[in-house]
């Protein structure tokens, strides 16, 4: 019988968390949950804008911080955890990536749409260069095969990536989901694969343990699942799951679960929960993040949110994509009154 396989546990709760708080986390919140963490032993503690390095705007908000300072208050709270950025083509540039390595970041993922590994090539060369260690990340990976996965992650690779992760964006993937697309991933490329959950249908922590099943060795949870929409894979619960099947993280798990519980104290108004909204965007494949502008634009046009995430799944809409949501509202109170 194989032994139960060591996991890696990556902590995205001061970056993806950002996004249930408009990115709006100070200095002292990120200190305190980072050394928390820190102290809990848990390996990868990612910290930044929700939409990483560089996307501070107008279009998808603007930080409290800049990179800079967050970047710089973790890393001085991370004595054992090693520091993670997150960048996307288009809103960072090199020069982000020079000042966040210049900051102590251990590790940046480079994520790209599920279908574009090609424009992550540049910039996974230069972490290489910087001397961090480079990750590739696939976002809304529902939204093409597992066979599409399966070609994209080995062009990442070959770019320099010393991991591949896939993120389920949209909460949307059931386990079965999961292990076909983990399954198909490992056996093309030769580094560690990594998935990334959210909770829009209550599945986060089930389709966790199917990517580890299926060979899977980094996986990534936020204490108190904190994150877009309904959240992401709840951290403290991850890893007592984990422990359970006998998997070694090397997490002090009474510790996580004060870290946790320090967390939803002052990182959080209210720990994530599947409400309506956040089921209708797990159904339609529409990114979580999207969850604030659908509701307000459905305040302001009359019309059912249910509809307008609908719609955007129908238009494949994606991250970044947010001047999209008044249009298709528009367009549905638009037909409504024409019937």
């Amino acid at each position: 019988m194989t032994a139960p396989a060591q996991v890696t546990v990556h902590d995205p709760t001061l970056r993806d968390g950002q996004h249930a708080v408009r990115h709006q986390l100070d200095r002292e919140q990120i200190r305190a949950y980072a050394a928390a963490v820190d102290a809990a032993g848990v390996p990868v503690v990612e910290v930044g804008h929700g939409n990483g390095l560089g996307a501070s705007s107008l279009q998808v908000g603007h930080g409290r911080l800049s990179d800079d300072e967050m970047l710089a208050t973790a890393r001085e709270a991370l004595t054992r955890s090693r520091l993670a950025a997150l960048m996307l083509p288009g809103w960072a540039t090199t020069a982000d990536l020079h000042t966040a390595i210049r900051h102590g970041v251990d590790i940046v993922r480079v994520a790209a749409h599920c279908t574009e590994a090609t424009v992550t090539e540049r910039h996974l060369g230069v972490i290489r260069e910087l001397g961090a260690e480079a990750h590739g990340v696939l976002l809304m990976s529902h939204m093409t095969s597992p066979g599409d996965l399966a070609e994209q992650c080995p062009l990442m690779a070959g770019y320099g990536a010393q991991a591949v992760c896939v993120f389920d964006s949209a909460g949307h993937y059931l386990p079965a989901d999961v292990t076909e697309r983990i399954t198909a991933i490992t056996a093309a490329v030769h580094v560690p694969v990594a998935f990334h959950g959210h909770n829009n249908l209550g599945m986060a922590v089930a389709n966790s343990v199917a990517a580890v099943q299926a060979g899977a060795r980094t996986i990534d949870a936020c204490a108190r699942g904190f994150g877009a929409g309904a959240g992401n894979t709840q951290l403290e619960v991850l890893v007592a799951v984990l422990e359970r099947y006998g998997h070694r993280t090397g997490i002090d798990l009474r510790r996580l679960a004060d870290a946790a519980d320090l967390a939803e104290k002052t990182l959080m108004p209210a720990p994530p929960v599947i409400d309506s909204t956040s089921l209708a965007s797990g159904l339609a494949g529409v990114f979580s993040g999207f969850k604030r502008p659908v509701l307000a634009a459905a305040e302001q046009e009359g019309v059912h949110p249910w509809d307008i995430f609908a719609e955007l799944g129908r238009r494949r809409a994606i991250a970044g994509q947010e001047d999209l949501i008044p249009d298709v509202a528009r367009t549905l109170a638009e037909q409504r009154a024409s019937r």
